[in-house]
């Protein structure tokens, strides 16, 4: 009844929302998807995965699809800040456009630094006539650390020389979803590092208004769009963790979907990189990986098309989704060893990770031993008349 009741009120939302002339005339995104041979099917199969993904049951995938096609009725302001540019190269630099980049592409993007051809004058008119005309209405994404306080000028840019603090601060005032894009916009990033020389800040720090964290470094192009596709669906901003993350996203650790998962629960480890167990895929614990503190959706979404992650290829995570990562994180090829990780146990540190799956297959009782045991029977070719 319930559900009933919610696929009612984002139908009517978005057939409110239909209403609204697109912004892009001259090709809808359904046409687009079309020029680059995606399928009407494919296209369900995505909206089916976004659905699941934003934990909405499988009925509601029509409307994730309409969700999507609308999305060219959404002005969009995208800031850059003190950054590498990484997180919209994540959504562009693709080989071949998977959906959610095709959808980034067709967001009306009234600002956007990297992708716009205007630049001085005519660049800073652009943003403040698109910040004029969509008042109220266009959602701000910012990328990058902002330099504030005394050390703003570090980030002075445009022809009238305003700095990121007050651009950025210009620009949420009149938003209507604020969203930060990047661990440097959301934590501050290598920009906050110690010492900090700019005291970069993240974009939280710098408005009053709510801003939602989508950090990583870069975050998956899956995180980008489906926050944005959950905001024209809902029209408000989703469940947030303690650090304003998408608990739908950033809800779980990278350690509880992890594929090596099994081989930290048999307290088989990797000792060092290129030994045996790195062969075997044993866990990436003891090398520095951070996957037990870390809460992301990678070892789920993946990146490059969703092909591979770091911890497939071999390196542990690094955390670069949590709050000050590049100075509570490191050195990101050792462990931790006064991080306390609570398992159920109450072990507690990392220094004793050996302890770890000796305890789970003790107190689990799996019957391993007896397994070893067949194995080892099988193994010398032995068998039971």
């Amino acid at each position: 009844m319930e559900h009933a009741k919610l696929y009612e009120r984002l139908a009517d939302r978005l057939s409110n929302l239909e209403k609204f002339p697109r912004i892009k005339e001259e090709k809808s995104i359904a046409a687009l998807m079309e020029e680059h041979g995606i399928s009407r099917r494919d296209f369900m199969k995505w909206a089916a995965g976004v659905t699941a993904m934003l934990s909405l049951p499988s009925e509601f995938t029509p409307l994730m699809a309409q969700a999507a096609e609308l999305t060219d009725r959404l002005p969009v302001i995208w800031l850059h800040m003190a950054e590498c540019t990484g997180c919209s190269e994540s959504l562009l630099r693709t080989d071949a456009p998977t959906i959610d980049s095709l959808i980034f592409d067709h967001i009306s993007l009234e600002y956007h630094e990297t992708l716009m051809v205007a630049c001085g004058w005519q660049a800073e008119h652009n943003l403040e006539s698109a910040i004029e005309k969509y008042k109220g209405k266009y959602i701000l994404m910012v990328e990058g650390g902002i330099p504030a306080g005394s050390s703003e000028f570090f980030l002075t840019v445009g022809p009238h020389g305003q700095t990121g603090q007050k651009s950025a601060q210009k620009a949420a005032d009149s938003a209507a979803a604020i969203f930060a894009i990047g661990s440097c916009s959301s934590f501050g990033g290598i920009q906050a590092a110690h010492p900090n020389p700019t005291n970069a800040q993240p974009l939280s720090k710098i408005t009053n208004k709510p801003v939602i964290n989508v950090p990583g470094c870069p975050p998956s192009e899956k995180n980008i769009v489906g926050n944005v596709l959950h905001y024209i669906l809902f029209g408000t901003l989703p469940a947030l963790d303690a650090y304003n993350r998408p608990k739908w996203a950033y809800g779980l650790r990278i350690h509880d979907l992890c594929e090596r998962r099994g081989h930290f629960d048999a307290g088989e480890f990797v000792q060092e990189f290129g030994d045996a167990g790195a062969k075997k895929g044993f866990c990436l614990y003891k090398v520095g990986c951070k996957g037990p503190y870390t809460f992301n959706n990678c070892s789920r979404e993946r990146f490059n098309q969703h092909t591979s992650w770091p911890v497939q290829a071999g390196h542990g995570c690094i955390g670069c989704s949590e709050p000050g990562f590049w100075d509570n994180m490191g050195p990101f090829e050792e462990p931790l060893g006064d991080r306390l990780y609570n398992t159920v146990y109450g072990e507690g540190a990392d220094k004793t990770a050996d302890k770890v799956g000796v305890a789970l297959l003790t107190a689990t009782a799996v019957g391993i031993a007896a397994h070893a045991a067949i194995a080892a029977v099988k193994g010398s070719g032995k068998t039971e008349e």
